[in-house]
């Protein structure tokens, strides 16, 4: 990511579609996240795959489509000891990195 190489920060990149994050994992990014849960979930292709708004309308429904549906995680996410936000837009990358 552009943003964290101009900032020189020390971060640790998770290849999610290699090592998807676990149902602890995502319930922990949850209870840390600034922003809505159903935004962790990209919208696409959720008709292929049989997912509903319905579906991501709680956390918990957010964390059982992430566990079965890694791909739909939405990025970057950046995740701290204390909170967690989607990278989008880069600026609130930057905000957070440089602050």
């Amino acid at each position: 990511m552009q943003v964290v190489d101009e900032l020189g920060a020390d971060v640790e990149v998770v290849r999610y579609l290699e090592t998807p994050p676990d149902l602890a994992t995502l319930r922990e990014i949850v209870d840390k996240l600034e922003d809505d849960p159903a935004d962790l979930v990209r919208r696409e292709h959720w008709s292929e795959l049989g997912v509903t708004a319905d579906d991501v309308s709680t956390s918990d429904g957010v964390v059982n489509v992430l566990v079965a549906h890694p791909q739909l995680l939405q990025r970057p996410l950046l995740v701290t000891s204390e909170r967690a936000f989607i990278g989008r837009p880069t600026e609130r990358v930057r905000d957070l990195l440089s602050g």
